[in-house]
């Protein structure tokens, strides 16, 4: 481990004495979710034969379901659909958006340019021939947010009635490689019940990825009636070994599922030969460690702007996702950054990452994730990618006290490069 200089260790005991406030609401947070995931695992009598593989086709396969159940339960869904089978965050939106989308129909993403790793499925970028949604027709429309970063509903209004081949209304909760902030349960259900109110045909889709139980409400509640997710990120609680969920409206899911599967069968198939326990454990675990992470955001927050860098969100503003985005304004000081997260991790830790074409990035990329589960952003993690102004995306942490000591030596190994003045 490395020797952690005085002056970054007093630094980060005054800026947690200054975060300590925040925590309190954190902890509310966490309380309130992890009742209202026991009282739904005692609803469907969880037990130990909802762990149990299964083999073959997979048919009633009642830790399948029942998973699936629980999960739809606590976004405030009519149903859901949680797989192993579904890759990543990535794969369970475009499930979602091949699914309710058909050739003529307009997407039209309300939150600006969707993640880097949707460009692709949309058709914005990528080889021609790769099956992107605009080569089956389905057209695309872009509404930039405001310039403090709230959903432009006069313009979501305006293309609503301009346009009726808008079928879905796409919004990205968390920030992606954007510096604005995550959407609100507040914002959230306010377009939601925009949307609705002009065009009650239209579907309204939301990007849930790090935003799971980090706030007293779920998409669901508040009038989204389709979201997606990956389980190696909030839901999974850094146990689930793979995996997404889709969540919405019965018939909805129902469309998706014909997408995962085939149109007729659906959700009715789909085995596991490895055991449900992880899953169930780590969505239990869940609201704690959401808790562990969203703390660790803060204090990189107060840190970093003691630094004089700037952030977003500031460490004393209203979270909606796990994500604390650095702008670093210079590439090696963000390259080390990245570097200093994974030399601070529990695997791995002797690797030194570099940037590189990651597929489904239109920049070259650098990730630190020295994890347990090779990827998961529910454990401590950060990211970039290598284009001006060089921001920093941090998140996860299994434990707060890991979340610090991985800050403490990053900021460590940026001094010991001559790129950090205390």
């Amino acid at each position: 481990m490395t020797q952690i200089d005085p002056a970054i260790a007093r630094l980060i005991d005054e800026a947690e004495g200054e975060c300590r406030p925040f925590f309190d609401r954190l902890e509310q947070i966490e309380r309130s979710n992890t009742h209202r995931v026991l009282a739904s695992f005692q609803k469907h009598r969880v037990s130990a034969r909802h762990f149990a593989p299964t083999t073959g086709y997979g048919y009633d396969d009642i830790g399948r379901d029942t998973l699936s159940a629980i999960m739809a339960e606590l976004l405030g869904c009519e149903a859901a659909l949680v797989r192993p089978q579904i890759a990543s965050g990535t794969h369970a939106l475009a499930l979602c958006l091949y699914g309710a989308l058909r050739p003529g129909d307009t997407l039209l993403a309300a939150s600006g340019r969707p993640y880097d790793t949707l460009e692709e499925v949309i058709g914005l970028s990528g080889k021609p021939g790769s099956g992107s949604l605009s080569e089956y027709g389905v057209k695309y429309r872009e509404i930039d947010v405001l310039e403090d970063g709230r959903l432009n509903l006069a313009a979501i209004e305006r293309a609503l009635r301009e346009d009726a081949s808008i079928r879905l209304v796409e919004l990205q909760r968390s920030r992606g490689y954007a510096w604005r902030p995550s959407l609100s349960m507040a914002q959230i259900g306010e377009a939601a019940r925009l949307i609705h109110s002009i065009r009650p045909d239209v579907v309204v889709m939301l990007d849930n990825c790090y935003g799971e139980f980090s706030d007293f409400d779920e998409p669901g509640a508040v009038g989204v009636d389709l979201l997606a997710g990956s389980m190696i990120k909030n839901p999974g609680g850094g146990l689930a070994p793979t995996g997404g969920y889709v969540a919405g409206r019965r018939d909805l899911v129902d469309l998706v599922s014909y997408r995962l599967t085939s149109p007729g069968i659906g959700a009715e198939v789909g085995s596991y030969a490895a055991s449900y326990q992880p899953f169930y454990q780590g969505l239990f675990m869940a609201p704690h460690v959401v808790a562990q992470a969203i703390k660790t955001a803060i204090l990189a927050a107060r840190v970093f702007e003691k630094l004089g860098y700037a952030v977003n969100p500031r460490f004393d503003e209203p979270r909606a996702d796990i994500i604390q985005a650095i702008r670093f304004g210079r590439s090696d000081s963000l390259i080390a950054f990245i570097q200093g997260i994974q030399l601070n991790s529990p695997v791995d830790s002797e690797a030194l990452p570099e940037p590189w074409d990651m597929p489904g990035y239109q920049d070259p990329v650098i990730m630190a994730a020295g994890t347990f589960v090779a990827g998961a952003s529910i454990e401590l993690s950060a990211d970039a990618p290598i284009r001006e102004p060089y921001i920093a995306y941090m998140q996860g942490a299994l434990t707060y006290a890991h979340g610090r000591c991985g800050l403490e030596g990053a900021l460590q190994y940026m001094k010991d490069k001559g790129l950090l003045a205390l």
